[in-house]
C-alpha cells in the first residue's frame, strides 16, 4: 500500500516522459536506488589529479600557494600509470575482489577512485574515503619512483595539499564532492556542503539536470538532519520531485510557455494558471468592501512544491535571456514577492525562500561583493534557510551563465566534470531515478 496518495509523471529536460503513475516514496532518498547510489558514490569516490600532482612535484609548487626550490621532483607519474593505479587499488582495498573500483580519464592524468564499503562501513565520517585515497596515492608513487626518506614528505604534499597545516587537502591532488566535516556547520550539512560550480560541472552545464542534481543532495540533506520526519516528510518529497525532478512537466512547460518572450512577471501568471487548472489552489470571494479575491488551497504542501518549482522556471527564464548568474537572488526574491501579491498565499518555503534571496544579493555581489553565486553552497549561512529549493535555482542559473561570475564553474569545478561527470547517475539525474523508480 502506498504510503501517500500522491502519483506523479516524471519527465526528462526535454519534455519526456520518463515514468508515469509513480508514487511519491519511490524517488525518496531513502529509496530509489539511484538516489542511493549517487549518495553511495559521493561518500566513496575521491577523485586524483595525478597529472596535477606531476607538474606540482616538476616545479615543487606543491600544496595551495606554496613553491619550494630545491624540492623539484621530475617524477614520471603519467607515464606510470599502470603501475600506480594498480598499487592504489592495492592499497586502498579491503580484501581481494571487494568493491573497490578505478577508472582512468583523460589519458591517465585522472582516476577516480571508488574506496570499498568497508572502509566507509568500519568509520564514523567519509572522509575515511578522501584520508585513504590520498595516503595511497602517496604510498604508490615513493614506492614506484624509489623516492628516500627525505624527499617522501614532498610527495604527501603533493597529495595530501597543505594538510594538516589546514584543516582541509587545500591545493593536493585528492578531492571529493562533499568538503570536510569540519566545514559543515551544524547537524545534516554534509550533503548540502558542495558548491554550485561542481554541480554546473558534474552535469555538464545542463541546467535541467544540474538542478536535479543539486535538489537530491540538498532534499537527502534534508532528511539527515531530521527535517522530513512525520508528515514533513511529504513536504520534501514533493518539493524533490516537482522543482528538482520535473514532476508533471511543470518547470519544462513553465519554461517553455515563456523562455520565448518572458519575465520573472509573466512565470508567476503561467504558474497560477497551472495551479488552477490542477486544482491545486481556488480563487476565494473578496473581503467586504474589497475588489481582491485571495487564492486559498487545501493542500499547502503541494502549493509549497509549485511555487518552488516555479520559482527554478522563473530563474532559467531571466538568467537565460541574460546568460548571467548574477540575476538569481533577485528572481528568487522577486518571483515569490509577486506570487505572493498576486495569491495572498506564501511563496517558496513560506518564505524562506524570500529570505535567502535578500541576504544572498548582498553576500554575492552587492556592496559586499565576496564572491560569485557558484562558489555558494547549501551550508552558507546565506543559502541555507530555504529547505532545499534554494540551490538547485543557483545552480541552474550558473549552468547558464555565459561568463559573467569571478568565479566561473571551469576555473574552480572543472576536474569533477572531467570524472564525476562521466558517471551517469550523476550527469544524467532525471533519467536515472525515473529508470530506478
Amino acid at each position: 500500500m502506498a504510503k501517500y496518495k500522491d502519483v506523479i509523471d516524471l519527465y526528462d529536460d526535454n519534455g519526456k516522459l520518463l515514468k508515469s503513475n509513480v508514487a511519491l516514496e519511490k524517488i525518496s532518498p531513502l529509496v530509489n536506488p539511484a538516489i542511493k547510489k549517487i549518495i553511495d558514490d559521493t561518500k566513496r569516490t575521491v577523485a586524483v589529479n595525478l597529472g596535477g600532482m606531476q607538474d606540482a612535484l616538476k616545479t615543487g609548487k606543491i600544496g595551495k600557494h606554496q613553491q619550494i626550490l630545491g624540492r623539484e621532483l621530475n617524477l614520471d607519474i603519467v607515464g606510470n600509470i599502470d603501475a600506480i593505479e594498480a598499487k592504489i587499488k592495492e592499497y586502498v582495498s579491503v580484501e581481494a575482489g571487494d568493491d573497490t573500483m578505478i577508472k582512468r580519464y583523460n589519458g591517465g592524468k585522472l582516476l577516480l577512485v571508488k574506496v570499498p564499503s568497508a572502509r566507509i562501513a568500519a568509520a564514523a565520517t567519509y572522509d575515511a574515503a578522501l584520508t585513504s585515497v590520498a595516503a595511497a596515492t602517496t604510498y604508490a608513487v615513493v614506492e614506484q619512483f624509489n623516492v628516500d626518506m627525505f624527499d617522501a614528505n614532498t610527495v604527501k604534499a603533493a597529495a595530501f595539499g597543505t594538510y594538516p597545516v589546514t584543516m582541509d587537502l587545500a591545493g593536493g591532488a585528492c578531492s571529493m564532492i562533499m568538503s570536510i566535516p569540519q566545514n559543515n556547520e551544524s547537524l545534516g550539512y554534509a550533503l548540502r556542503n558542495i558548491p554550485a560550480n561542481q554541480s554546473v560541472m558534474i552535469t555538464h552545464r545542463n541546467a535541467m539536470q544540474g538542478a536535479a542534481l543539486t535538489s537530491v543532495f540538498e532534499q537527502a540533506g534534508e532528511f539527515e538532519m531530521g527535517s522530513a520526519i512525520g508528515p514533513f516528510e511529504r513536504a520534501q518529497l514533493l518539493l524533490l520531485a516537482y522543482q528538482g525532478l520535473n514532476a508533471n512537466n511543470i518547470v519544462y512547460d513553465l519554461v517553455k510557455e515563456n523562455g520565448q518572450t518572458g519575465t520573472v512577471g509573466t512565470v508567476v501568471q503561467s504558474l497560477v494558471e497551472r495551479a488552477i487548472e490542477d486544482k491545486v489552489i481556488t480563487q476565494g470571494a473578496a473581503a467586504k468592501g474589497g475588489y481582491f479575491k485571495p487564492y486559498e488551497t487545501k493542500d499547502p504542501m503541494l502549493w509549497n512544491a509549485y511555487t518552488s518549482a516555479g520559482t527554478l522556471a522563473a530563474t532559467m527564464v531571466n538568467c537565460g535571456a541574460g546568460r548571467f548568474a548574477q540575476a538569481v537572488s533577485s528572481t528568487l526574491l522577486y518571483f515569490n514577492d509577486l506570487i505572493e501579491h498576486e495569491t495572498g498565499l506564501p511563496g517558496s518555503d513560506f518564505g524562506r525562500t524570500m529570505g535567502v534571496a535578500v541576504g544572498f544579493s548582498f553576500f554575492s555581489h552587492s556592496i559586499y561583493g565576496g564572491g560569485g553565486p557558484g562558489i555558494f553552497n547549501g551550508n552558507h549561512v546565506v543559502t541555507r534557510h530555504a529547505a532545499g529549493v534554494g540551490m538547485p535555482c543557483i545552480v541552474a542559473a550558473c549552468a547558464l551563465d555565459a561568463g559573467t561570475q569571478m568565479f566561473s564553474p571551469e576555473g574552480t569545478a572543472k576536474i569533477y566534470g572531467e570524472t564525476f561527470g562521466q558517471i551517469d547517475e550523476f550527469a544524467h539525474p532525471l533519467q536515472a531515478i525515473a529508470k530506478a523508480v
